[in-house]
């Protein structure tokens, strides 16, 4: 067994594989930059070894730093985590001649699966099902027709030197691949000056699945089954599950066995995923491999009862997989929702700064059988700094079933609570709640498809609406009665707190009479029958449960001027609770516009400003680029939404900026 690891990474993947080696009896060496000098995982690590400045191209994916930080602590082993140097040959190689053992595949495999052309090939060799396609020249229309008849429609006419969807057709039939080849040729000439052509399969409701493998050094390669990665945004996978919802055993069995021919075709062992383009009939092609262990591993652990890390450092370690093939099986259903520091709101745009409250729900299982589990590299009171991935954390959920599974991480989310930074928690519940989604009838255009103009929050229906009015009637009761509760007042001169109030939130009102209970409230409507409600709430709690009518409920409550925030299941709403005569005075007052911005560039994020791209006094032009922002390894170009003059600049390059922060006036 391995005696000491040093983990070449940081965040949640690093603290993950800390936990696995103390379970081991291993010592652990974190690596930390100047920006995770008090990140967790270095407070978790037996020893922690400072190896540059903040930005990642000095630090972590210096292998020189990475082999001095080793030869500091006697580390005998190196854990890679996922991406930094987690699939670099050269640092694998390094290693080897240092004779540290990398817990990962051998150079050979990663050079292998690291070249796109080179791995499409091995898996064709290894009968592994790859796209359909012709790669050469082809001379005329007819050609085309006939290669295209031959892959079988719909497919991508392509240009060869193509790009931002020029020289490109669908064709589903003889004739729009003649008519198609053409256009293409044409289009690619007069774009790119190069009219070369090339033909592939075009999947139709395309699904991406992975088939999580693991091997020893003895020959052994299995798979663990399926995880769907459906759901992304940008091809940044957001939603994980395992097993699919739309493979079914033959299926599953299928990938799995050419994901093993693959891996013993260039010698692998270790974990590894290799990853399948899935069409609406299961036909499934190679897509690529990756030589890692993956981020959404934590499913297939759930499923499987396997712990990934540790076989990986058991395998690296010399020993062989105590189990077969037919010892995996697979029971229940697990969900994967990744927590980022991107704002919904602001087009996921990323979100920098201290996390004033990051308090994830309660790992373990719960009284309904049901599981929760949440990797993290973050702690309350900690940064999220813009140096490294915004992911913030991975929460997962088990159930014996997808649906309860999926009501399980709804809950679980009503009961994250994080303050500090914009993040995505109430786009992950609407996407729980979300009917397609609950199908299962879900492709990689889900997100698009859905959400085609972005995300603007959950609008509550009547009943939601009516449920939150509940919390926000018991709540405000609360409030009163201790405003009420003043020491030394003269006795009978108390206020007394009154039961009719009207609760208005999200376009509904709400006449209502509160009836405090040994248990609660009961809470009566003008136009509905009595609701009972009962909570451990006080003021000051940023989060309680509720029960409603029997039915429990997560919600988040804070101040908002003189109403009170509620967020719960992707819904975000501010309610007011007011005494009939009040809410009837409050109906006359006019609306407060919002402060005019139109003639402003603010910046969307916290960062560096970069590039300033005008000058003052200068003319612009709608969609002309007029700044550069650079935040969390991403460089985000702001442009002119209509035509003027730029009259004002107020912020220099270079400079760090907050949320809304003046860039330039316009005239």
């Amino acid at each position: 067994m391995l005696r000491k690891i040093l983990i070449a990474n940081r965040g949640e993947i690093a603290c993950r594989i800390i936990k696995s080696a103390r379970k081991l009896g291993i010592a652990t060496v974190a690596v930390y930059s100047d920006a995770d000098a008090d990140a967790l995982h270095v407070k978790m690590a037996d020893e922690a070894v400072h190896i540059g400045p903040s930005p990642s191209s000095q630090s972590y994916i210096v292998i020189d730093n990475i082999l001095d930080a080793i030869r500091q602590t006697g580390a005998d082993a190196v854990h890679p985590g996922y991406g930094f140097l987690s699939e670099n040959a050269a640092f694998a190689e390094a290693l080897e001649k240092a004779g540290v053992t990398f817990i990962g595949p051998p150079v050979k495999a990663i050079l292998a699966m690291g070249d796109k052309i080179t791995s499409k090939k091995l898996a064709a060799e290894a009968g592994v099902s790859t796209v359909p396609g012709h790669m050469g020249l082809i001379a005329d229309a007819a050609e085309a027709v006939t290669i295209s008849a031959s892959i079988g429609y719909p497919v991508m006419i392509k240009a060869s030197a193509g790009g931002g969807g020029k020289g490109m057709r669908i064709a589903w039939n003889d004739d729009e691949a003649r008519e198609g080849f053409q256009s293409s040729k044409n289009e690619a000439k007069a774009s790119f000056g190069d009219d070369r052509i090339f033909i592939e399969k075009f999947v139709t409701q395309p699904r991406h699945i992975e088939i999580q493998v693991l091997g020893d050094t003895h020959g052994t390669v299995l798979y663990l089954g399926e995880r769907e990665c459906s759901i992304q945004r940008r091809n940044q996978k957001v939603i994980e599950e395992a097993p699919s919802p739309f493979i079914d055993a033959a299926t599953r069995r299928s990938m799995g066995e050419q994901a093993v021919a693959l891996c013993q075709a260039v010698g692998y062992h270790s974990a590894g995923t290799v990853e399948f383009i899935v069409d609406g009939d299961r036909n499934f092609y190679f897509l690529e491999m990756n030589t890692r262990l993956q981020v959404e591993h934590p499913v297939t652990e759930l499923v499987t009862g396997i712990d990934l890390v540790e076989q990986m450092i058991r395998v690296a370690g010399g020993e062989k997989l105590s189990f077969a093939q037919d010892d995996i099986t697979l029971n229940g259903w697990a969900i994967e929702s990744r927590l980022y520091a991107e704002d919904p709101y602001r087009n996921f745009l990323p979100s920098i700064g201290r996390l004033s409250r990051y308090r994830p729900p309660l790992e373990g299982v719960k009284a309904d059988g049901t599981i929760v589990r949440n990797d993290t590299g973050v702690f309350e009171g900690g940064e999220i700094s813009m140096y490294y991935d915004p992911m913030v954390a991975k929460l997962c959920t088990w159930a014996p079933d997808r649906l309860r599974a999926i009501d399980a991480m709804s809950d679980a989310l009503d009961h994250f609570d994080v303050e500090g930074i914009g993040h995505n928690l109430p786009f992950l519940s609407a996407v729980m709640q979300h009917p397609r989604f609950r199908s299962g009838k879900i492709t990689t255009a889900f997100i698009a498809e859905e959400f085609p103009d972005g995300f603007h929050g959950v609008a509550p229906d009547a009943d939601a609406a009516r449920k939150l009015a509940v919390v926000a009637a018991f709540a405000n009761h609360a409030i009163q009665s201790r405003a009420v509760q003043i020491s030394g007042t003269i006795g009978n001169h108390q206020r007394i707190v009154g039961r009719k109030w009207v609760a208005v939130l999200a376009g509904h009102a709400f006449d209502l009479e509160l009836s405090p209970t040994a248990e609660g409230a009961t809470v009566t409507f003008a136009d509905g029958p009595p609701v009972t409600v009962a909570s451990a709430w006080l003021p000051g709690k940023s989060h309680d449960r509720f029960v409603i009518d029997g039915e429990e409920i997560g919600v988040k409550i804070a101040k908002s001027g003189t109403g009170l925030r509620l967020r719960w299941r992707g819904m975000d709403v501010v309610a007011h609770v007011r005494e009939p005569r009040v809410a009837a005075l409050a109906r006359l007052m006019p609306v407060k516009a919002p402060a005019d911005t139109s003639k402003m560039l603010l910046c969307p994020m916290p960062g560096i400003l970069t590039f300033l791209a005008v000058q003052e006094g200068e003319e612009i032009e709608a969609g002309q680029a007029l700044a550069t922002v650079e935040a969390m390894k991403m460089e985000n170009t702001l442009r002119a939404e209509k035509r003027g003059t730029v009259k004002r600049i107020a912020a220099a390059a270079g400079q760090s900026l907050a949320v809304d922060e003046l860039i330039m006036e316009f005239a």
